[in-house]
């Protein structure tokens, strides 16, 4: 590949009255692990369709590897692995034979793709599963297998499409680390997640989109710059008893108060946040309290701050509790 690993300029997508991709640029360089978030219905995997070929932008210019892909979107195909989030591997075929399917779609020939696969085989844990027809696999073994299938032909370039979503801990972490491996190898990947956690743990760079539209790209270090060495405390209060945010600020100076719905309050510091004299503070002047959770603020808040979407389900964040 010569020049970036990806080059998009003013990508646009609508499918009806419905815009799904508003005028975007994007650039990857050659070994990066680029992160590509948002929540859903933001764009992503429209986008990752429109890189990969398999859909046409109806503005806009893509680059693959130096290759201009705008009039030929299959140009570059045989410089890129896609994995998709649903599987497109042969349900009555085994996992070897799989493998060896997709290999022989990028021309590799047979006594290679049967090495490459019993080498994939191995590396993804499924050698005992390697005979049973790939229908039978758990939702995790597919997804590995899906992986492996998008790798057999060596591609400089991987993208993926929420490569850890609904599937078990054990094929979570262990295609976290396949990624962590590939990068170090020099490969680039393209990654869509909802998980923000696993984005700020293994990209080099993040871009946030919303609504069809990126909002930020900037390297992990730099994104988590405002919220290094601050702490949140987030209190779940009853409904119906009024909070004292003007007593709460006097006899807390050094801690900043939001109100973040009629019976929650958010609290932040530049320093470890102990619960115990803010809970009995608020207990004391009748209001009662459900729960408190404190974390250090993360990438989460960095995502929330920039594109003013709450957290919701996509967002996962490590917390303290009492009760």
């Amino acid at each position: 590949m010569t020049g970036p690993a990806i080059r998009a300029r003013g990508l646009k997508k609508r499918f009806g009255e419905v815009r799904a991709v508003g005028g975007i640029d994007i650039e990857v360089s050659k070994g990066e692990l680029f992160g590509f978030l948002g929540p859903n219905g933001a764009g992503k995997t429209t986008t990752m369709s429109m890189l990969t070929g398999l859909s046409r932008p109806d503005a806009g210019s893509i680059e693959i590897g130096g290759i201009d892909c705008s009039r030929n979107p299959k140009a570059a195909q045989h410089l890129i692995g896609v994995v998709s989030d649903e599987s497109n591997l042969y349900p009555e075929l085994s996992g070897f034979d799989n493998l060896c399917f997709s290999g022989a779609l990028y021309g590799m020939r047979r006594q290679d793709r049967s090495r490459k696969a019993s080498e994939l085989l191995e590396l993804f844990g499924l050698v005992d599963a390697s005979s049973r027809k790939f229908s039978g696999y758990s939702k995790g073994m597919k997804r590995r297998l899906v992986i492996a299938a998008a790798i057999m032909h060596s591609p400089p370039l991987l993208f993926l499409d929420e490569p850890t979503s609904g599937i078990d801990v054990e094929s979570s972490r262990m295609i976290r680390q396949l990624l962590t491996g590939l990068h170090r190898q020099g490969v680039t990947i393209f990654l869509t997640t909802h998980f923000i956690g696993e984005a700020e743990r293994l990209c080099d760079r993040i871009a946030f989109i919303a609504s069809g539209r990126i909002v930020r790209t900037d390297t992990v270090e730099r994104l988590l710059q405002p919220v290094q060495g601050r702490y949140a405390l987030t209190v779940s209060l009853s409904g119906g008893c009024p909070i004292p945010l003007g007593e709460l600020e006097v006899a807390f100076p050094g801690l900043d108060f939001q109100l973040q719905a009629p019976d929650e309050l958010r609290v932040e510091s530049g320093e470890p946040l102990k619960a115990g004299s803010l809970v009995r503070f608020l207990e004391d002047r009748g209001v009662e309290v459900i729960e408190a959770r404190k974390r250090v603020l993360s990438l989460e808040d960095v995502f929330v701050e920039i594109t003013g979407i709450g957290a919701g389900s996509m967002l996962k964040e490590k917390e303290g509790r009492w009760r």
